[in-house]
């Protein structure tokens, strides 16, 4: 796990050290093992290393071909690079134990055709000295960020938007226009970003320069077949094929040469992960849990099941309301996007962090391949349900929607959107579910043009609840989940692995059909695929998450500061002050449609935008 930039020009070989240097600079965080860059030409390659498999200094980077005519910097990890090497390189000369080394190798064999091959998170650009043809490459899920600027006379990636604004190269300009995006989401999703002419290269996509020309092609893409009328297998045939894809994403992930262990929360997803490890090996995991001395925020007696079946090592990490509140101000600097979410995952990466670990495995991914979400029953039953309400005539729906609008609750305003709509599909009613503020609260914050993205939908009759897996995967958690979980992790230089986004349990999970994955019982195709390896008390547990009092400390401690914040935001052209005002107004007296997120989001893009000096 590391950080890679890198600066092509075209139609020229200017010096790009210094530029390259501030960007490393920037990235220093995501790898304090090492440093390295490369200039060649108009190409120029810097590194920031993360040491987690062969932490000898052969692993340092760029790294080079035998010949020395490529030259590499991957960001990431290749899980099954050990049975790469046995099974198509057996007579390559290797110098190191690394996965890059093996990367770059099965690059000069198979060109990109090696993607099909790879199994991992990564971002990588490989530069042939010869050619001068460069390719950069984003993982099939994009767990590992890459972004990039481009112009007529240069371009720009790294692993992160912050590194290339330090380039001095690019203009720090907000993007309006998806200021509304970020409003409905709190976030903005690719290939946009909240700067203007910065985007992020698409899961499953690379990028080949080649003689000042630039082509953006997809190399591997997630499909459900629509309307399928394929009879299931027999469902322990399905148990047994969930359970082992599974384990193996597990026992691939657990590839390190530095001491680590795993998150655990006492949840169904971690506690499966942490089962998944105690089955793959012998020795005792070491599981990380954070724990509070309320216990209404506590899920400590959850974790002690799991850590008591498996006999883990277990390390309870005590947390303070304080203590967030004083790691407030340092896990804001540590966002690279803005967002209305990330700090929790700030606070557990530190403190795993300090207890000498430099990679965990996470649950991430569970709720969203099992519809573990309530949303999912609730999206399911809305379809069914939609046939009955667009029977009725468009203006009594709309005249049932003001109706709903005056009652100024949350979900009644998510109720008059679904009646606004003329032809229901899932993408849209997903984005009214999953939505921060309205459209119509949101006319009224902004000051400027803007649109929403289209939404497009499979619209299947057997795999809405795939199509419901999808839309989570495109929208919550690869734009707030994966970024958070990147970003704020690497604030510490610690390495997150997620089994659940193995692209081959994925792949089979999707194919299947709603009657095998029906959340009848929380995530029942998990649970009865991995049988006794989760206890009941786990799997019938209430569902909390790691949460904080942000309502009463956006009233108290934290009051002085959000208001600041908010008059700033107000004070930018592109806001409305009086309807920001409003807002806080309406938050402040228990308004039932202004919840403590919304005032966040809106308080956590202006902490970001001064952060960064964007106007």
């Amino acid at each position: 796990m590391c950080g890679i930039n890198g600066i092509i020009q075209f139609g020229g070989s200017k010096s790009m050290h210094d530029p390259l240097n501030k960007m490393n600079n920037a990235l220093s965080h995501r790898g304090p093992d090492s440093e390295g860059s490369f200039h060649h030409n108009s190409v120029s390659l810097g590194h920031r290393r993360l040491s987690i498999i062969d932490t000898s200094n052969n692993g340092n980077q760029p790294m080079f071909s035998q010949n020395k005519r490529y030259c590499i910097v991957f960001n990431g990890e290749v899980y099954n690079y050990k049975e790469l090497k046995k099974t198509h390189l057996a007579d390559h000369p290797f110098t190191t134990e690394t996965d890059t080394e093996v990367v770059l190798a099965m690059f000069i064999k198979y060109g990109l055709d090696c993607l099909q091959h790879f199994n991992g998170m990564f971002a990588f650009v490989v530069y042939d000295t010869e050619s001068q043809g460069t390719i950069i490459v984003r993982d099939r899920l994009g767990i590992k960020p890459l972004y990039y600027y481009r112009d007529d006379n240069k371009l720009i990636f790294s692993s992160e938007l912050r590194a290339i604004l330090k380039s001095g190269l690019v203009s720090k300009e907000l993007d309006k226009a998806y200021l509304a995006e970020y409003l409905r989401q709190q976030t903005v999703a690719d290939p946009n970003t909240i700067i203007k002419n910065i985007k992020t290269l698409l899961p499953g996509h690379y990028i080949k320069s080649f003689k000042q020309k630039i082509n953006i092609n997809r190399y591997y893409e997630f499909k459900v077949e629509a309307n399928s009328n394929n009879s299931p297998e027999p469902i322990k045939d399905i148990h047994k094929k969930v359970k082992e894809k599974f384990l193996n994403a597990v026992e691939l992930r657990m590839r390190a040469d530095v001491s680590f262990g795993a998150f655990l929360s006492g949840g169904i997803d971690s506690s499966a992960v942490v089962a998944g490890m105690s089955t793959v090996q012998t020795n005792a995991v070491e599981t990380f849990s954070i724990i509070f001395d309320d216990p209404e925020f506590s899920e400590d007696k959850y974790a002690q099941i799991i850590a008591k079946k498996y006999n883990t090592n277990h390390h309870k990490l005590l947390l303070k309301s304080t203590d967030l509140l004083d790691s407030l101000p340092e896990a804001m600097s540590a966002m690279d996007h803005p967002g209305g979410d990330g700090i929790n995952s700030y606070l557990v990466s530190k403190v795993t962090r300090n207890e000498g670990v430099k990679m965990a495995l996470s649950g991430l991914g569970g709720d969203e391949l099992f519809a573990g979400y309530s949303l999912f029953n609730r999206i399911y039953n809305l379809k069914n349900k939609s046939t009955r309400i667009n029977w009725a005539p468009q203006f009594i729906k709309d005249v049932a929607a003001k109706a709903l609008d005056s009652r100024h609750e949350i979900s009644k305003t998510k109720i008059a959107e679904f009646l606004r709509l003329k032809n229901w599909n899932t993408s849209e009613v997903h984005d009214i579910l999953r939505s921060t503020f309205s459209k119509k609260q949101i006319h009224a914050l902004l000051n400027t043009q803007y649109t929403f993205p289209s939404s497009t939908s499979l619209n299947t009759n057997t795999h809405t609840l795939s199509e419901i897996s999808l839309l989570e995967y495109d929208s919550y958690l690869k734009h707030v989940l994966l970024r958070d979980a990147d970003q704020m992790s690497m604030a510490h230089g610690l390495e997150i692995r997620v089994p659940f986004l193995d692209h081959n349990l994925i792949e089979y999970v999707l194919q299947l059909p709603d009657s095998v994955k029906f959340p009848h019982t929380p995530k029942k195709l998990l649970v009865d695929s991995l049988g006794e390896l989760i206890p009941s008390e786990i799997v019938n547990r209430p569902k909390m998450g790691f949460t904080f009092p942000w309502k009463n400390w956006l009233k108290t401690d934290l009051k002085a500061n959000v208001e600041s914040k908010l008059e700033s935001l107000g004070n930018r052209a592109y806001f409305s002050s009086e309807a920001i005002q409003q807002l806080w107004k309406g938050f402040l007296n228990s308004s039932k449609d202004v919840s403590w997120s919304r005032i966040w989001s809106l308080v956590a893009l202006e902490w970001w935008l001064q952060e960064n000096d964007i106007l």
